[in-house]
């Protein structure tokens, strides 16, 4: 230990009275990080101490990077580590934070939450005032710091900001999609009723071919499909992209996924997915989608997937979800019937409104009041909350349903006023009967 550097001041320079101020710091710095799971071993912390000769502690953005590189040695752990080196290398009294370092980097919208000073910070301790205390980097009270994860969690997409969704983003990731499993043709060995006549004779070849051991076949379970449908409409601006954050993150997590986004017309971006970054993702959806923040057909849009797509996409019992807000431009006796013919082809029709969030929310709109009767489970898509019961949802679909009745398109109107037949009792003028005749007409062959 005594060739690490020991004596250090905040601006570079040192002084021979306050000596192992910078190495108390650093290791009560590593007690923090641990306590918060990091992986920080001693070595870790001599390397940091020693890092200091060639990067001045005096610049702090310098002193970030070392410190960041020597101590961090998983990706999920940068944030974690970023707050806490906000928090615990801090000014004294001039800035309080409002972050808990357990958030992840979350932080409040409107304001910033004050946390109050560590016990004995403004009236000081033995052995130093309150001012040593804070350049030491003291204490800090982490459990009684506030927390903004579960404000995120109920706070409505549209008043998310770029920082907000950016932190959403490492939430959703957390959430596990996984889809409820349909029984399969496919046989497999297991314990069902039909028996396997070929491993039983193998099995019982060693018997003399005596059927002692018996081996049965049983379906095979498999994960149904999933295809999603979303409005990127002029309604739908505000959650347009967290809905893309949220089809991006289920594709990954879903292994078959097929996904459509409509406004007036209908686009396919399944092949969009497969970008890892889902900054890129959004780009290259965007120049794809013509009618991008346009108009709303859905019953077009629905008419054009049921033509086009319905017997590719839907094999194998999928879940549709169709996001949407339900306001609808077109005719609502096209959606009906579309909505009509798509649910009696896939498993489940889910209809998934960021409007249902809102306690006032009556769906009221004539495309809605269309679609509802077709719709198997209607749900919210608002926030993450919303988010997380869908995943709960989808891996406990229920086989039972009530299918939607069949749809008849309105009866014809008896007649139009132009066509009416004129009564009996009116005798027909001869002067108003055609004059022309048909050459052939009455002639024989």
């Amino acid at each position: 230990m005594s060739s690490l550097p020991t004596k250090a001041s905040t601006n570079g320079t040192s002084s021979d009275g306050d000596t192992g101020h910078i190495l108390h710091s650093v290791l009560l710095f590593a007690e923090v990080l641990r306590g918060l799971g990091l992986d920080v071993g001693s070595g870790n912390v001599l390397d940091l101490v020693r890092a200091t000769e060639y990067s001045p502690i005096g610049r702090k953005q310098d002193f970030y990077h070392a410190a960041r590189c020597l101590l961090v040695h998983r990706k999920q752990d940068m944030p974690l580590f970023d707050e806490a080196f906000q928090v615990f290398w801090r000014k004294p009294k001039t800035r309080t934070t409002t972050q808990n370092i357990r958030s992840m980097g979350e932080q409040t919208r409107f304001r910033k939450p004050q946390v109050a000073p560590p016990p004995g910070a403004e009236t000081g301790t033995e052995g130093g005032s309150a001012g040593e205390n804070d350049d030491a980097g003291g204490s800090v009270d982490l459990t009684r710091t506030y927390s903004a994860r579960e404000v995120l969690r109920e706070k409505d997409f549209s008043e998310f900001s770029t920082t907000e969704i950016n932190q959403s983003r490492r939430m959703m990731a957390e959430l596990t999609w996984k889809m409820d499993l349909r029984r399969t043709r496919r046989l497999i060995p297991g314990r069902g009723q039909q028996l396997d006549l070929r491993k039983t004779l193998r099995l019982n070849l060693k018997y003399g071919g005596e059927p002692i051991e018996l081996a049965h076949l049983t379906q095979k379970d498999k994960l149904r499909p999933l295809v999603l449908i979303c409005d990127v409409s002029g309604s739908m601006e505000r959650y347009t992209r967290m809905l893309l954050h949220f089809i991006h993150t289920i594709s990954g997590e879903v292994k078959q996924v097929e996904a459509f986004l409509f406004a007036t017309r209908l686009t396919r971006i399944t092949r969009y997915l497969s970008h890892r970054g889902v900054d890129q993702t959004v780009d290259e959806v965007a120049k794809a989608v013509p009618d991008w923040a346009g108009g709303t057909r859905i019953g077009q849009a629905l008419k054009t997937f049921n033509f086009q797509w319905l017997r590719r996409v839907l094999s194998g019992g999928a879940v549709v979800l169709i996001i949407s807000d339900g306001w609808d431009r077109g005719e609502p006796e096209l959606l009906a019937q579309e909505a009509a013919r798509l649910q009696r082809s896939c498993h489940r029709l889910i209809w998934l409104n960021p409007l249902l969030g809102s306690p006032r929310y009556q769906p009221l709109t004539r495309g809605m009041q269309a679609a509802m009767p077709y719709v198997d489970d209607f749900l919210p898509v608002h926030n993450l909350n919303s988010l997380e019961a869908l995943a709960k949802h989808l891996n406990s679909l229920s086989t039972k349903r009530q299918l939607g009745p069949h749809y008849r398109p309105k009866l014809q109107e008896e007649a139009d006023t132009s066509e009416a037949v004129l009564p009996d009792s009116s005798p027909l003028d001869p002067r108003l009967a055609p004059t022309f005749r048909h050459p052939l007409w009455g002639r024989g062959r």
